[in-house]
């Protein structure tokens, strides 16, 4: 890709991902395969008065070899330098910036039981430096294509045909094609903060999901929810922009008042597999059935991680004629496949989608139904037909999407 690009993205992910403020430090989580890139992402960071910028490196095929030759014993431990690394961090309180370029089949033909048991025990090991910098670190996800992805996402053509195209796709949603990306980012921002606070004026307790497919659902809302947009203010009160690309509007379900089905609308990567046509039943908020054509045991064991994850974290509203799904094309990549749809997340609820978050303390969360997971995982259900319909507190009725898109 040209310097151009590689300079528009890493200035999107530092000025308006992260909101790198003068001083703090960087960790950049990227491929081997992108090297170009960081360089153009580091030059950004300390034009922007970053104190230092830190990278840690990763390989999927590398990681493939460890997950077959290592020992689940080997693969679950973490050694004492990785936790004091985890400390240590913690006490710092980085920005994160995660590139992602994976192949959504990369580990299709691993052992399920290992795969599962190994991401569950390390992430248990993790959990407690990653909750203490939750709410205060500014973070963001982006995406670029590798060989594999892109050819995933377009099997006929050749390698670089593949990569041009994939390209093309994330520069038009990453809005890297107007002249001033930063402009039009904060623009897009400001439409989904006013949804956002739209939703919250009209102190919603419950919405009803239908859709031709089957899709029928009824979702009650926390008391306490807070409709956000992907756009936040951390607890320094700093904004930064989790996801990029992004086109949500998101809260908390509350735990245990989800009832009836849900059918996916898009294929879920998860752990280097895809799950695809799948469906899940709900009972007061606990999945009690799964079905899927593809990817059935890992679903399952995704589901099976912990108690939370029997459960929703998050309910988000996509319009099906975003910016991302007009590319025409499936990424089998959640970071964009979610932004292409409304969607479900299994597991980890965010603290921040409750209305003042920042007063609350664990017995708080206990008393309102936090859901608490090692995992939070999207997965797609918007469609050109989707229909949601809301009650207010009150027993006001509203429209809020029709044909798959904003009623309002």
């Amino acid at each position: 890709m040209d310097v151009k690009t590689y300079k528009k993205i890493a200035a999107v992910a530092v000025e308006i991902g992260i909101n790198l403020q003068k001083g703090q430090d960087v960790v950049v989580y990227i491929s081997t395969h992108q090297e170009e890139l960081a360089k153009y992402i580091a030059l950004a960071c300390y034009r922007k008065g970053a104190k230092k910028v830190s990278f840690e490196w990763k390989n999927q095929d590398i990681e493939k070899l460890n997950y077959m030759h290592q020992g689940i014993r080997t693969l679950t431990r973490l050694e004492p330098w990785e936790i004091e690394k985890e400390k240590y961090r913690s006490s710092l309180v980085p920005c994160l910036i995660h590139v992602l370029d994976d192949d959504p089949d990369a580990f299709a033909s691993l052992n399920a039981n290992k795969l599962a048991r190994a991401t569950k025990e390390r992430r248990k090991a993790l959990k407690p430096y990653r909750d203490i910098v939750e709410n205060i670190n500014q973070w963001t996800i982006i995406a670029v294509p590798s060989k594999n992805w892109a050819l995933k996402v377009f099997p006929q053509d050749s390698a670089p045909q593949a990569q041009k195209k994939l390209w093309d796709a994330i520069i038009k949603c990453m809005r890297l094609d107007n002249d001033d990306p930063i402009k039009a980012w904060k623009e897009h921002i400001e439409s989904l903060n006013q949804k956002a606070k739209y939703l919250n004026d009209l102190n919603l307790d419950y919405l009803i999901y239908t859709s031709s497919n089957g899709t029928n659902l009824k979702l009650h809302l926390n008391p306490r929810h807070n409709w956000l947009s992907a756009s936040e203010k951390n607890l320094r009160g700093i904004e930064y922009l989790a996801n990029l690309p992004t086109e949500e509007i998101y809260t908390m379900p509350l735990k245990d008042g989800v009832d009836g089905i849900v059918y996916s609308t898009k294929p879920l990567s998860y752990q280097g597999v895809i799950i695809e046509d799948f469906s899940l039943r709900f009972e007061k908020g606990r999945i009690i059935e799964i079905k899927a054509k593809r990817g059935q045991e890992v679903l399952e064991k995704l589901i099976n991680t912990d108690e939370g994850s029997h459960y929703l974290g998050e309910v988000a509203l996509v319009p099906f004629n975003s910016k991302v799904n007009q590319c025409g094309c499936l990424f089998y990549e959640t970071l964009f496949d979610e932004n292409a749809s409304c969607h479900l997340a299994i597991g980890q609820a965010y603290k921040s989608n409750f209305k003042k978050y920042e007063n609350m303390n664990e017995r708080d969360l206990k008393i309102n139904k936090y859901n608490d997971s090692l995992v939070h995982v999207d997965f797609m259900i918007g469609s050109a037909d989707l229909k949601i319909e809301a009650v207010s507190k009150k027993g006001d009725k509203y429209l809020i999407f029709e044909n798959g898109n904003w009623a309002f």
